[in-house]
């Protein structure tokens, strides 16, 4: 205990810094303690439970996170049984969402009920990549448009630079390269197999410059110039895709919606015309659906993604149609970065949540796509029908407010 207490004091003067205790304790574990009392002090306040967890911080440090203090808790629930219809995830599946919004599992699990009695969710993936562009800067526009065609006539050179630095990853194309007076940004696309890539592909655009550079002299002035388009919402990216880009579509008879969703075919697509559609487009929104981001966000969290892609997750358009009477809704995800193996999966309750949907480790990830796509389309379905029956804000005021 007097030990600890020396070095909290040290930090509190600022003898050491809060990334060296690690260096003057048995490990880890005991390094958190004093980061936690750390700030405790600072703060005046007990912390008590940010210091109760179950994780191997020492493993977490590793990969994970830095100067750590403990962690925090978020409630999982399950929703289900989703019944998924896909390439690589066929059958019924129970999905973790992590989430303090009240009344969000409800309703997904409100969407599940109504997909299994239609015959389930029908998924696919229709495209897949991760991209880095950077910011290469020319001497004048005529250089620029010289290095350019250096990169078009010279793909299978970049390619073989930028594939030695993974066993995963694989250079497909490098596209559009867009030139801004003197400078150039190329957006170089990798399949990464079951690891998101984010990291990968920004190691092997890396290597991939420098052969760029000995050969014309190219000054890259930033490995990210933003036509990546990483953790932003982006018209680009809308249409382009990044990450899984993924579309779910059912039918749902029309005794169905009025049965479980209380509402009619009509409202249901006119809600979704005038808000998702009509109301997205006067407030020039990229996201042309009613909540993309809540099962994205829950699913996230549960599963150890990185969190700031949600914001690339909430783009897409919810489509619902009559169908010979019937109704026809989907939704469609350009762009939802995903992994089951490294990064955020390997943390605990990660790999567990991953594991209640057998989507964890190496040959996943496509599975976790469809499911993912799965339960946005429930979520989506849940709340227009909601909203076409008007019951809305009594769901939340029986759930979230209880």
């Amino acid at each position: 205990m007097p030990e600890k207490d020396q070095m909290v004091k040290k930090l509190l003067k600022g003898e050491i810094k809060l990334h060296q205790v690690e260096n003057y304790t048995d490990g880890v574990e005991e390094a958190t303690q004093i980061r936690h009392r750390f700030a405790q002090k600072i703060s005046c306040a007990e912390l008590e439970h940010l210091a109760q967890y179950s994780m191997d911080m020492g493993e977490a440090l590793k990969r994970n996170i830095e100067n750590p203090v403990g962690a925090i808790q978020v409630p999982v629930g399950i929703a289900g049984p989703l019944l998924v219809k896909g390439e690589h995830a066929q059958g019924e599946f129970y999905v973790p969402l992590a989430t303090s919004e009240g009344a969000l599992v409800a309703s997904v699990n409100r969407g599940c009920s109504v997909i299994k009695t239609s015959g389930g969710a029908k998924v696919g993936i229709v495209a897949d990549k991760m991209t880095r562009a950077p910011v290469i800067k020319a001497p004048n526009l005529r250089e620029a448009l010289k290095i350019r065609t250096w990169i078009e006539d010279n793909f299978s050179a970049l390619k073989e630079a930028a594939e030695n630095t993974t066993r995963h990853g694989k250079l497909v194309k490098i596209d559009p390269i867009v030139v801004v007076g003197r400078y150039l940004y190329p957006r170089f696309s990798y399949t990464t197999g079951d690891s998101m890539g984010m990291n990968m592909v920004t190691m092997a655009t890396e290597a991939a410059l420098e052969v760029l550079s000995q050969n014309t002299g190219a000054h890259v002035v930033a490995l990210s110039g933003n036509l990546c388009v990483d953790k932003k919402p982006s018209a680009l990216n809308l249409t382009e895709g990044r990450g899984k880009s993924l579309v779910a579509e059912v039918l749902v008879p029309r005794e169905v919606v009025e049965k479980k969703l209380h509402t009619t075919v009509e409202a249901i697509v006119e809600v979704n015309t005038i808000k998702n559609l009509v109301g997205s487009a006067i407030s020039g929104s990229m996201g042309f659906n009613a909540h993309y981001a809540n099962m994205i966000g829950a699913l996230f969290l549960a599963t150890g993604q990185d969190e700031a892609h949600v914001v690339e997750g909430s783009l897409g358009i919810t489509l619902a149609q009559e169908d010979g009477g019937d109704l026809y809704f989907s939704v469609t995800l350009p762009d939802v970065p995903l992994a089951t193996y490294g990064g955020g999966t390997r943390l605990e309750t990660a790999r567990e949540c991953l594991k209640i949907m057998d989507a964890y480790g190496s040959g996943k990830v496509d599975k976790f796509a469809e499911i993912v796509a799965g339960i946005v389309l429930a979520g989506e379905l849940s709340l227009l029908g909601a909203l076409g029956a008007g019951h809305l804000a009594r769901a939340h005021r029986e759930l979230g407010r209880g």
